[in-house]
């Protein structure tokens, strides 16, 4: 089975916000995606793609609604795009902030993948295109309305014009039925502004060059150098897109165990329900070591906490399973070259 690598609490969120208000039963949601409350916890990894498809899928048949993914775009938040978000909000025009999804679009989770390019042989068209990476396809088509829809009211609000409009959309799925297709037609002409193409060979929006250059509200060059350091910082934290999903279970635990300021190896064995011996042999057979995972999720937890919270650097340690503080100094120190204060105040 293709391995679809994780979804960011933010994407998540996103989701459930809609469902919240639509009276949907997240926790019946959450229970059949075996999504535990602790993976939506602030400063958590996300959730595995496989868990997020099945969250979605228990959504859509839940609600019985052709238009969930349109209609849950409504509820984009800048903090829906994890620090991707942010970063655009700074950027100084449009055309700035969507060259910003390509390199740290792996942030908000591997949900897909976005290439800009000219449209055809048309100089004044762009086309941006979406290549969703989940197979399930009754969740496929919902996935590509919510980031087209997301993308279009965040932009709007981005450069605060709410006029601005793709020339058209395009879309692999087929038309609506002749009876569903006025429903369709009214939320797409809400939502997008233009033509809906259908049966084509991508997904995509095309639209004209000259809104790249649309100024946005909150350009700030200096934070947005700053929060790309940060997304630079985060990616490297990452797994590869082919990292195998027991790898990020068992970084999943570790993380959770941290939260109570525990790192034993045989624990996480014990909550996966495999011996210690067995979770060892699984780690070699994809080249990792316990104490490699540990620091890596060691590193994405201090890195957070240094730079999103004011806990006493010594507290930082012990969360972290340190003896002492000395020892937490040196470690840091070794794995970024600077000192845990010096990070924070970078």
């Amino acid at each position: 089975m293709k391995n679809l690598g994780f979804a960011s609490v933010a994407a998540v969120n996103q989701y459930l916000r809609f469902a919240e208000d639509r009276g949907l039963d997240c926790d019946q949601a959450l229970q059949v995606a075996a999504v535990e409350q602790s993976q939506l916890a602030e400063g958590s990894s996300g959730i595995t793609g496989m868990q997020f498809q099945a969250l979605l899928k228990n959504l859509i048949q839940q609600s019985d609604d052709p238009l969930l993914g349109s209609n849950s775009g409504d509820y984009v938040q800048p903090g829906s795009y994890n620090v991707l978000g942010y970063i655009v909000m700074s950027c100084a025009t449009l055309g700035e902030a969507i060259e910003k999804i390509v390199p740290f679009e792996k942030l908000v989770g591997d949900m897909g993948t976005t290439t800009l390019e000219p449209w055809e042989d048309n100089p004044d068209l762009v086309l941006i295109q979406w290549n969703c990476a989940y197979p399930d396809p009754e969740v496929r088509p919902h996935m590509v309305d919510n980031v087209f829809a997301s993308w279009v009211n965040f932009s709007r609000w981005l450069a605060n014009n709410e006029t601005a409009a793709p020339e058209r959309l395009l879309l692999q799925k087929p038309p609506p039925s002749e009876e569903q297709m006025p429903a369709y037609n009214q939320r797409y002409q809400e939502v997008f502004h233009c033509p809906i193409v259908y049966d084509q060979e991508i997904n995509a929006l095309v639209f004209r060059r000259d809104l790249l250059d649309i100024p946005l509200r909150q350009p700030d060059q200096l934070l947005r150098k700053t929060l790309e350091g940060h997304a630079v910082q985060q990616i490297k934290s990452l797994e590869t897109e082919d990292a195998p999903e027991i790898i990020r279970e068992i970084k999943h635990r570790i993380q959770h165990q941290l939260t109570e300021g525990i790192t034993r190896q045989d624990m996480v064995a014990e909550s996966l329900n495999i011996t210690s011996r067995t979770l060892q042999r699984r780690l070699n057979e994809h080249g990792y070591t316990y104490q490699q995972l540990l620091d890596e999720v060691r590193l994405e937890s201090a890195r957070k906490l240094l730079k999103g919270s004011q806990m006493p650097i010594a507290d930082i340690a012990h969360q972290l399973g340190f003896a002492e503080p000395r020892s937490f100094h040196r470690w840091f120190k070794s794995c970024e070259g600077i000192t845990p204060g010096d990070f924070r105040d970078s």
